[in-house]
């Protein structure tokens, strides 16, 4: 029941991302087997089940895309492949997370507590609103306005937003 109800939605969710019908198949198909792995240890009732599955299927979906970046850099010949230095401004790893923690820093307590709810735990935007006892749309509004104020911030300090999704990125694996 929960296949025929869910798999459609999942397929789209990862096919639209993917563009992919091979690899949204196979992330519905491991979403459905880590859900009945876990099975004992997700809530029940469909609302828990639902939230496993789009959460398992926006991961596997964010972790595909890494590797398929990673398959590129490495498909890539070596005489084409020429070491620069950065065009950001030579910031370093350590630096760059600077960067981004006093970023995250100056913004609103509650925008940052938001922020850190769906992008370092991984919530949905539902959950984050039951948690905080606050409208989905409010979830959204301040996930976009953290978003953006992030983007000005370190275009505003130099760095490139590859090298920040690279940081983000590597910190998520």
């Amino acid at each position: 029941m929960l296949f025929r109800q869910h798999a459609p939605g999942l397929y789209q969710l990862a096919y639209n991302h993917l563009r992919s019908r091979a690899e949204a198949q196979e992330i519905v198909q491991d979403c459905f087997l880590k859900f009945w792995e876990k099975r004992h240890e997700v809530g029940a009732g469909d609302g828990a089940a639902k939230g496993y599955l789009y959460t398992s299927a926006y991961h596997a979906i964010l972790n595909q895309v890494r590797r398929r970046h990673y398959w590129v850099y490495e498909d890539c010949p070596d005489d084409l492949m020429v070491e620069h230095e950065p065009q950001s401004s030579g910031l370093e790893l350590e630096q760059l997370n600077d960067l981004y923690t006093n970023a995250l820093a100056q913004l609103p307590a509650k925008r940052r507590q938001i922020f850190a709810m769906s992008r370092q735990q991984g919530l949905s935007n539902a959950r984050i609103a039951q948690e905080l006892n606050i409208s989905i749309k409010t979830v959204e509004n301040q996930m976009t306005q953290a978003l953006k104020f992030l983007r000005h911030y370190f275009v505003a300090h130099g760095v490139l937003l590859d090298l920040v999704l690279l940081l983000c990125c590597s910190t998520l694996l």
